[in-house]
This record gives C-alpha cells, structure tokens and sequence, in this order.
C-alpha cells in the first residue's frame, strides 16, 4: 500500500488558507463560543463537495497536533498538562509570574494577564480557547457533510466519525481541565450569549455515543491511503477512555482486547528502521536500543511500526507546512551560563563555536543535548523514584538507561571549561571536599532529562557553528513527527479496566509487564497490583505523550464511581472527590493525593539565588482540581449565567446546569 500524509501541506494552500480564514474564531476573546463559519465566502457552497471537507479534516488534524507542537520559542502548550500533576513544574525562575504558587495564582482574572499572555509560563488560557476553536471546526465538518450529494452513506458517515473523534476528544480534555463547560455542537447564524454549562458526566455521555458510531464507520488504518487522518483504533483507544470515565469497565475491556488482539497491532520489541545516532556521538553515544528507535521522529509513522495506532506528521520535505517543537530548548536544564561552577569557581561548562580552537568534540553538548532554558523541569519523583519496582530500581529499564544513551544525568555533563583544573570530569552539585553548593539554581539548571523522547535534529540549527545569538550549533529541537496513540497505552488501559472489574485479577500485571518486558526491565510484577502501580507504568510510558493532567483526573472519576481504592487505601466519595479545599495533606481527590505524594507542591519555601526570583513557594489547592472558568468567558455570555468551579470566587452551587446533554443541544438553537 502506497502511504502519503494528510497535513495542510497535502493540500492546496490557497485552499487552506481560505478554510483557516473561514472556520477562524474572532481572536477576540469574549466570542469564544461564537464560531464564525461566514465570511465572504458561503459555507454552503464551500462545503458542499468532498474537497472543502477534506480540507476542513485538514485543519482539524493540523489543530491537534498543536498541543504538542507549539512554535513558541519559551513555551510548549503540553507543559501545563504536567505541571498540573506530580512528574513536573514550573521552573523558569527568572519569571515572577511563573506558575508555581498555583494555589493563590490561580483565580478566575488570571486570564486577563497571565493566562491570555501566556508570559512564558502556562498555556492554560489557550487550552480554553484553541479547545473551542477544535470543536468548532469538527462541528463544521459534521454540520455541512450531508449536503454532499457525490459521497455515499458510508463515506459521510466516516467524515462524521472523524470528526466526532476530533470532538470528543476536545470534550474529553475540557471536562477533567475545567469540569462542567457550555457544550458546543453546531455552528450557528448569530452570536449566542445566552449558554448554560452542561455537567461533565452528560457531555460524557454525549461523546461516548459518537465514539461507538465512530468505531462502526471510520476505517482501519490498513483501508487508508493516507496517514494523520483519524481511524478506527484511534477511536476505539478514545472510546476506551470514555467507557471508563463513565464506569462502563467491561465494555472499556472489550475494545482493548480487539485493539491488542485482532486489531493488527504489535508492540516493537526489537530495533527497527533508520538508526539516528543523536547528533554528536563523540560527546554522546547512542547504542541502537528498541526504544530509541521507536521514539526517532522518523521511524514513528513507517509502515515497519506495528506498534503506532496514530500518529501526527509533522516532518517532511514542506517545512513551512509544520511546526517546530522545541522540546531541546523547553525541556533540557539550562546548564551554559555561571551558575553551575567548577570547583574551583569557573564555569563549568561553556557554548564553544565549532570553529573555535578550543572546540573538542567530546563536549560538544550544545549539539548533543541542545541550548536549554528549562521552562518546564521534572520531579525528583519522575526522574528517580517512579522507576522503582519491587522496591528496587530497575537497572535493566531501557527507558531509564544512560548506559545505552537514552537518559541523560547531569553527571553525564563533564566540565569543558579549559581554565578550570576539573576540565574533563563530571560536573557536581556540591564540591565533594567542601560541601559548597556548585549549582546556585537547581530548579531550573539540575535534573535528569528522558533524551530518548526530547530529542530532535535541527538541520538548520546545527549547521550554524560560528553564529553569535547564542545558539552555535544547538539543536533546539525541530519539525518532527509524533505520537497520539501506541498499543503500550492499550495495554495500559486493559490493565486499569481490569483493576475497576477486580482488583484481585491476577493478569492486571501480565499487561503491565508486557510493556515491561518490551523494555527490557529486569523487575516484573510479581503480586497484587495497584492503580499506583499502574498510573506510575504510565508515567514511565507515556511521558509527554499523554495529558497527564487529564488521566489523572480521570483516574480520579474512575476511583470515585467504582469504588476501589489508591495504592495508600484511601476510598474516594464520588459527591466530593472534587469539591474540596486546602493544601494539607489529607482528602481531596486522587489527582491531588499524587501531587502531595510525589512533587514539590505544598512542601514549603524554596531558596535559591537566580534572578527574578529569591525565594520558590509551590503550592496546589485541593480546590485545583478543575481550573476556573476563565472570567472573560462568564462575564460576556451577557445573557446567560455559566458555572464556576467550586472554591473559586462566583462559585454558586445553584447556578443551573444542563443534566442533559440533549437539553444543551436543544437549547442551542435558542438566542436571545
């Protein structure tokens, strides 16, 4: 089978160019929720063939690859995703309005200044909007399908599926962000100011009855000549995740089995494809590994990947068609500048031009690990002790291996500094002779980084070796292509359904150890296992793959309605799992049990010396559970009354709500 890609690029760019223009929201934010599909051109016209929906497919797929892919030079929109769960936070230190006093940060107005702004700090402003600008465009694509005449039944009803798909999971990510929201599912003649939010569990409902038709109509991957386009093992992993919010585990179980077993799919369990050997392997050298190669942007989307459900191009020879991601720039510690010294009291590690004659190859980390500012940095608990199994640290793990090149320490970094006499060796936190502290900023400047999965060739970086912005042959990270699902996840989430039928089944741990074993993990699960258990697999998966945000709040809802315990024992209510408030240690929801477990949060002042910043206070609220609705949004939906979360200022647990998703829908032709 003949593969090509689906980007906006596949098409023509006056075509898209004219659809961005028409299913463009105003960049105003108080029309938010008014979808503008009229401009000088008419919708009817424009969408009454199978060109204008393939273009407007399009959009919708390029749309979503934008939470991972954000050409933004200090920011990766992804990042808020995690820095709202326990493997991540905030640590741009010399922002004053960087995100970590979330607890008292976080109000209703951020929107007006941070959060709108996104002030190199958090995306949670476009999390709202750009979700909204989604659904838009997928609610074009289901308005206009039918009228159509040239597709058959089964061709409309796979241009719905798809763009149910593109829906649903927007839905999906509102609803465990922002809880209860105005539910969206038409593009209307005139502006409405007159929306209800509808319950989180009815717009849960709503999206797990489009997934089941989607699952029925849109084709296997295999019957697709195009890749990037949603197919039916990428609706059968959403409806997975629906089923289980709702509390349907068996159901859940079901389409994991077809997707582990009769679906064509495989977990790589050996090396395959183009071997990248990471930019400069004098400095850095990479052994060929499975998970290395899986993780190279181009070995992702090849026919050879048995193990990719669906992924997102974003590489190919139509650079202006993609977008960069960042990844070596935003994730990487920032290490080239004073603030990690020698023993001696010189930098430690220095930016030398590849024309200099002080250059050696043998520390050229600018190209092998990037220019860092370390917007975004790890927990302890992500880089150490998530990988502990059986109480021991799993040596073996390929994910975690520095021996095989995948994982960098900073110990790896050694001092290239000439002047200094430790030139050669590793660089050191603390002066072992001492006790001096050698890193005046560890939150931004020391952490461990998963290099297997941040990695990214940057041609045009790279080959600027004497250039004087600071970059001199710095990979930043590039276009690059990524995944949205992989059958590890399928067997990930077989095994948590399996844990919400019974937390007894003795082969929750045999999906567990499948990913382990692909791995190469030398500790297995051997007894009982825990949803921890489970939710740590997927930490160690998953890493900037999954919203981490989200799942844990869904794992949150599951642990609620089935009535099964945390790995600490704690039973969950599901009338207030997430209706709490404080940052003491106790209650609130599972979400919030993980972040005083496991990170930074709510453990108290942290001093360091970097500027913008003397003093770090993280703090997560109980109450944080959902973000606010933005205030913008409530105070021009003038003639309505749209809900704010409990523990934020406007919260009034009688604002009504829509119980029913069909009563939101039917009220939406109603403009006052």
């Amino acid at each position: 089978m003949k593969y090509t890609i689906n980007t906006s690029g596949s098409i023509s760019r006056g075509i898209a160019m004219m659809l961005a223009g028409i299913l463009a929201i105003s960049s105003c934010s108080k029309e938010f929720l008014q979808p503008d599909p009229l401009s000088i051109y008419l919708p009817n016209e424009t969408f009454n063939t199978e060109s204008g929906l393939l273009s407007a497919m399009a959009i919708c797929d390029r749309h979503l690859k934008g939470y991972w892919a954000t050409d933004n030079n200090e920011m990766l929109t992804l990042g808020t995703e995690y820095i709202f769960s326990e493997l991540m936070v905030a640590s741009n230190t010399d922002k004053r309005s960087m995100m970590a006093d979330v607890a008292n940060m976080l109000t209703p107005t951020s929107d007006n200044s941070t959060l709108q702004n996104l002030d190199r700090s958090n995306s949670m402003w476009y999390l709202w909007q750009e979700t909204y600008k989604g659904i838009s465009y997928a609610n074009t694509i289901i308005k206009y399908v039918d009228q159509v005449e040239t597709l058959s039944e089964q061709d409309k009803n796979a241009y719905k599926g798809r763009a149910y798909f593109h829906r649903a999971f927007r839905y999906m990510a509102l609803v465990f962000e922002y809880g209860d929201v105005p539910l969206v599912t038409t593009i209307i003649d005139v502006p409405k100011q007159n929306y209800r939010s509808t319950k989180r569990d009815a717009i849960l409902q709503m999206i797990t009855k489009d997934m089941e038709f989607a699952v029925q109509w849109v084709p296997d991957q295999k019957n697709m000549n195009l890749i990037g386009m949603i197919n039916k093992g990428a609706c059968r992993m959403l409806l997975t995740k629906c089923y289980l919010a709702l509390g349907e585990y068996q159901k859940a179980k079901e389409q994991t089995d077809i997707l582990i077993d009769q679906s064509g799919y495989s977990l790589m369990t050996e090396s395959f494809g183009t071997f990248n050997d990471g930019g400069e392997a004098q400095t850095w050298s990479i052994s060929r590994n499975v998970i290395w190669d899986m993780h190279r942007p181009e070995n992702k989307l090849i026919p050879t990947n048995r193990e990719v459900i669906m992924g997102m191009p974003n590489r190919g020879a139509d650079a202006e068609s993609f977008v960069k991601m960042l990844t070596m720039r935003i994730l990487y510690p920032f290490v080239f500048d004073s603030r990690i010294q020698t023993t001696d009291g010189k930098q430690a590690l220095l930016n030398i031009k590849r024309n200099s004659s002080d250059y050696n190859a043998k520390y050229d980390y600018m190209r092998a690990f990037g220019r860092g500012i370390a917007t975004f940095r790890p927990t302890a608990f992500q880089s150490k002790g998530v990988w502990s199994v059986n109480g021991k640290l799993d040596e073996g793990d390929l994910r975690h291996s520095s021996k095989v090149g995948n994982w960098v320490r900073m110990e790896d970094y050694k001092v290239n500094n000439k002047e200094s006499k430790d030139f050669g060796k590793p660089i050191t936190l603390k002066d072992p002779e001492t006790g001096k502290l050698l890193c005046t900023d560890s939150i931004r400047r020391w952490f461990d980084v998963p290099h297997y999965k941040f990695f990214l060739d940057d041609p045009v970086s790279e080959a600027n070796i004497s250039g004087s912005d600071g970059s001199r042959g710095a990979t930043n990270g590039s276009i690059a292509d990524w995944y949205l699902y992989r059958l590890a996840e399928a067997y990930l989430l077989r095994a948590e359904a399996k844990y919400y039928i019974n937390p007894a089944d003795g082969t929750i741990k045999d999906d567990l150890n499948a990913v382990r074993q692909r791995a190469k993990c030398t500790e297995l699960y051997r007894g009982a296992v825990t949803i921890g258990d489970i939710m740590n697999e997927r930490a160690r998966e998953l890493y900037w793959e999954e919203w981490r945000n989200v799942e844990l709040k869904r794992v949150s809802l599951c642990l609620a309605r089935s009535g099964k315990p945390d790995e600490w024992g704690n039973v969950y209510n599901l009338e207030n799992f997430d209706k709490q408030s404080g940052t003491d240690a106790n209650g609130g929801s599972y979400w919030y049990q993980r972040i005083v477990h496991y990170s930074l949060y709510n453990k108290g002042v942290i001093h360091v010396s970097a500027t913008g910043l003397s003093d770090i206070k993280y703090t997560m609220d109980k109450k944080n559970m959902y973000w606010p609705i933005p205030n913008v949004a409530i105070t021009s939906n003038i003639k309505g009354q749209l809900k704010q979360n409990y523990g934020y200022d406007g919260y009034n647990a009688a604002t009504p709500v829509w119980d029913k998703w069909e009563d939101a829908v039917a009220d939406e032709a109603k403009v006052e």
